[in-house]
């Protein structure tokens, strides 16, 4: 069992590696930090903001993107692109970031190592 985990992990790196270094699209997560009243100060922007969100998504850059429940505090956008600049693109033009609905964005490279 340790060989073949073992033997996985390779596998998953060469294939990251590979990805890296011959241009192939790659998972990366935009995670929003969302404004204490965030829930009162979104409808305003919101038919914008999902506009901006669809339109991404018919051009293949945004796979899936969703606000966090319970407490309503984040969110999270997964992209699919050639490097992490397509997130951070979306979050400096995303009218919920530029009016402070959003108060903090990060862009982290996400490893898929089941499914996608």
């Amino acid at each position: 069992m340790k060989d073949e985990l073992a033997a996985a992990s390779s596998s998953v790196e060469k294939s990251m590696q590979y990805s890296l270094t011959n241009g192939d699209l790659m998972y990366y997560i935009l995670f929003y930090t969302t404004a204490d009243d965030y829930l009162e100060r979104r409808a305003q922007y919101r038919s914008e903001h999902l506009a901006y969100a669809q339109a991404a998504q018919e051009r293949g850059e945004l796979m899936l993107a969703g606000a966090l429940a319970d407490p309503p505090d984040r969110a999270l956008l997964v992209f699919k692109a050639e490097s992490p600049s397509v997130a951070e693109d979306f979050a400096r033009n995303d009218v919920y970031v530029k009016n402070g609905v959003v108060t903090a964005w990060e862009v982290r490279p996400w490893t898929v190592v089941i499914g996608g």
